[in-house]
């Protein structure tokens, strides 16, 4: 007797900067993705830079003045992102606004920021000048002009915010993309792992091959994702090395993280990237249940261990196993 499938639902919402989709299976999976929905535009509430109302745009705003009062999620998410500023010194720094501004990549005119200018900026950038209180919940920044931007961990805590939705509606099966940050429930309906495709970061349409998982996020970074070539043919992306205030210098075009936490593979992703392959596998051994794909300046691929099995390439790349 052949089961009868799952009902299967999908919605598509503008947030945080991107397209995000959205797909679940089973009896709630309308009101749950209505429940998703609801919950991404409550955290880019909290969360955006861009929002005037939003907590990070309130603590900018009073930059060099007085703490701002912020809600629990907001505190806990700028904890954890104070936390990876401290155990990776200068791959992380969630006071980097100053120079995303300045550069504008992806904003508008491709013109780079006067050399003067990014080295007036780059004091401005010290996650140490981020005072956390966490008797008062409140957060305050030391110096007039200096600003928060989660780019590198806000949409992977959203991330985890979907899947406890999902699950809060008895879901068990779904899938969302969150422009980059891809998280999965469970596995398919037919009990298949998720098969998630990594991006060629030379070729817009083209993979360098896909990782199957079950139950996790994968999320990549890369210098292809926003960029322009100047002048003299270097490729200015939107990761910005907090050290030398200038796009990342790095033999990485592309990091992918695969992990059950998106808020962790979220900032690993930035922080292997600007930390380049040898210092980015270092860091990886600190976190033995999170999994890598890196694409090095040659095109040679790069994974961890746990990922031998579960990654497929496509024909034409050498693959290595990192030890």
């Amino acid at each position: 007797m052949q089961e009868t499938p799952l009902p299967v639902s999908q919605i598509t919402q503008q947030a945080m900067g991107t397209i995000m989709t959205h797909k679940a299976y089973g009896q709630n999976a309308d009101e749950a993705l209505v429940a998703v929905f609801q919950e991404v535009i409550r955290l880019e509430k909290l969360l955006s830079r861009f929002l005037p109302g939003s907590d990070i745009s309130q603590i900018n705003q009073n930059a060099g003045f007085i703490p701002t009062r912020i809600s629990r999620e907001s505190f806990i998410v700028l904890n954890e992102a104070v936390k990876f500023s401290k155990t990776c010194p200068g791959c992380f720094d969630i006071t980097i606004e100053p120079l995303v501004n300045l550069w504008k990549i992806g904003k508008e005119r491709n013109l780079e920021p006067e050399e003067i200018l990014i080295e007036m900026t780059i004091p401005l950038v010290n996650y140490e000048d981020l005072i956390l209180n966490p008797f008062e919940n409140t957060a305050g920044l030391r110096n007039f002009g200096q600003s928060i931007d989660l780019g590198g961990i806000g949409k992977g805590y959203t991330a985890d915010r979907v899947k406890e939705v999902f699950l809060q509606y008895g879901v068990h099966s779904a899938y969302s993309n969150l422009g980059g940050n891809v998280v999965t429930l469970g596995t398919k309906p037919d009990g298949s792992p998720w098969v998630i495709g990594i991006q060629h970061p030379r070729r817009e349409k083209q993979l360098i091959g896909a990782v199957s998982v079950l139950n996790q996020t994968v999320v990549t970074s890369g210098d292809y994702q926003r960029y322009y070539i100047d002048g003299n043919g270097n490729r200015r992306h939107h990761i910005i090395d907090p050290k030398t205030g200038y796009p990342a210098e790095t033999d990485l075009m592309s990091v992918s993280i695969v992990s059950e936490n998106s808020l962790v593979a979220d900032a690993l992703s930035t922080i292997i990237f600007i930390a380049g392959l040898n210092k980015g596998r270092d860091i990886l051994q600190r976190y033995p249940q999170t999994g890598a794909i890196l694409v090095d300046t040659k095109m040679s691929v790069y994974i961890t261990r746990d990922l031998s099995e579960r990654f497929l390439s496509e024909e034409g790349f050498e693959v290595t196993v990192l030890k």
